[in-house]
């Protein structure tokens, strides 16, 4: 007898959000969701609809089965469930910097701890998501929901989750080309200056101070990152035009979404205003996008019928 069909959603996520680099994330309600069945014989059988659907492999290569064989490894099941089907339908855009990776490794294993009964408990799949993705900022807030703070000791990550007390919604800008996160990573420096490195941590714990006490104020400069985006800006034209018109209309703030190339600002009430202010400074240096509005989403993968 196979094991039961699941179906899991899980959030899009948003990971560094400007100063935080591989630390912080948030889940965006943007989602993919997974349908698997486990089965005894060998075989695999993938569907896939919407985003990536020309370029994602349907066989053994496919992150989703490979996150699924983890947890069958991990719980002792990989002798007993040989095969699976997978249905996949994906409204998170791939390569974008909205964390279509982290989506697919959380929503196998979430599905395959679904179908065997839950014997993992959320600690157990964010190790494993981490190891598999080699990072926790995008795993953690597509697992859990709301925004995070991730750290890893000894190879262990651990998460802090929290709803920010400031209102607002992310304004997602989609320029028309993709940006591997492998292209981002190898533009990036072995060592940063101290003076960049403080920016950043001041930086960090100011914006992270902001969303749980709630005072806008001091959301003003905490954005500002030294690590990453400025050499991240040679790969996508018109960045810090974008950014400037995004705080122009009212924004809270705008950096790079995860490794790019998607821009994301944080709006209270003006996001269609901010939203086109920005496609227009994108416009202006030659590159055609598109946007979304999109919430928090404070769940985190999730059964759903």
């Amino acid at each position: 007898m196979d094991a039961k069909t699941v179906k899991v959603r899980v959030p899009g996520t948003s990971a560094n959000l400007g100063p935080g680099f591989d630390t912080l994330g948030i889940a965006c309600s943007c989602y993919n969701d997974l349908e698997l069945t486990l089965l005894r014989e060998e075989g695999l059988e993938i569907e896939i609809h919407g985003e990536g659907a020309e370029n994602i492999p349907r066989t053994s290569r496919n992150i989703v089965w490979r996150s699924i064989q983890k947890v069958l490894r991990r719980v002792g099941c990989a002798d007993e469930f040989k095969g699976a089907r997978i249905v996949m339908d994906n409204k998170v855009p791939l390569s974008r910097g909205l964390g279509s990776s982290a989506t697919a490794i959380v929503g196998g294993i979430k599905a395959a701890n679904e179908a065997l009964g839950n014997p993992l408990k959320n600690r157990d799949l964010l190790k494993i998501a981490t190891d598999i993705e080699g990072h926790p900022d995008n795993v953690a807030p597509a697992i859990f929901g709301g925004m995070t703070i991730s750290t890893v000791r000894n190879g262990w990550p651990e998460t802090f989750r929290f709803i920010p007390k400031i209102r607002f919604k992310m304004v997602v800008v989609v320029p028309d080309f993709f940006l591997p996160t492998k292209a981002a990573r190898e533009v990036l420096p072995e060592k940063v200056d101290r003076a960049d490195a403080i920016v950043n941590i001041g930086s960090t714990a100011m914006m992270i101070a902001a969303f749980i006490k709630g005072s806008r104020h001091f959301l003003r400069n905490a954005f500002d990152d030294a690590l990453h985006q400025p050499y991240r800006a040679e790969l996508i034209p018109g960045m810090y035009d974008v950014f400037k018109a995004a705080r122009k209309e009212g924004a809270l703030g705008a950096f790079l979404s995860g490794a790019g190339p998607c821009l994301m600002a944080l709006a209270s009430g003006n996001e269609r205003s901010v939203a086109e202010a920005m496609q227009r400074a994108f416009k202006e240096n030659n590159v055609e996008s598109t946007y979304m509005i999109l919430d928090i989403d404070k769940e985190g993968a999730r059964l759903i019928e």
